[in-house]
């Protein structure tokens, strides 16, 4: 299956956000990757995935307009990232992704970009 537009082919904003509700859910118990995460409430970092997402998958352009580009490995270089890290933050996410029903070609377009912007963002050895 060929798909054009993935946010619309996912179901738009809902499935966005119940996406990344569900992955946070994960994270917040997560001893791992929980302290990558300064702040008191995972709210604020929900709201940013959420908005880039969309974004990124075609929807309206709510991340840019309130953050600029999203220079996601600028943003994440504070951060201690290797690939424990790497690899529980992508076993969340694909949990995540796998909790809802979609189509196989929405779901390993998803699968895929998480694999590779999740590699990508791992900025210390071993």
């Amino acid at each position: 299956m060929v798909i054009g537009n993935v946010y619309e082919a996912a179901g738009g904003a809902k499935t966005f956000r119940l996406l990344v509700e569900r992955f946070y859910a994960q994270v917040e118990g997560d001893p791992l990757l929980r302290p990558l995460y300064p702040e008191q409430d995972l709210a604020s970092a929900t709201e940013r995935l959420t908005l880039f997402l969309i974004q990124y998958w075609g929807g309206p352009a709510t991340y840019n307009e309130l953050r600029g580009h999203p220079r996601l490995r600028l943003r994440h270089q504070p951060f201690a990232i290797g690939h424990a890290e790497r690899d529980a933050w992508l076993a969340h996410m694909t949990a995540a992704v796998d909790s809802l029903a979609l189509v196989p070609a929405v779901r390993k377009a998803l699968v895929d970009y998480f694999e590779t912007a999740s590699t990508a963002m791992i900025n210390r050895p071993v």
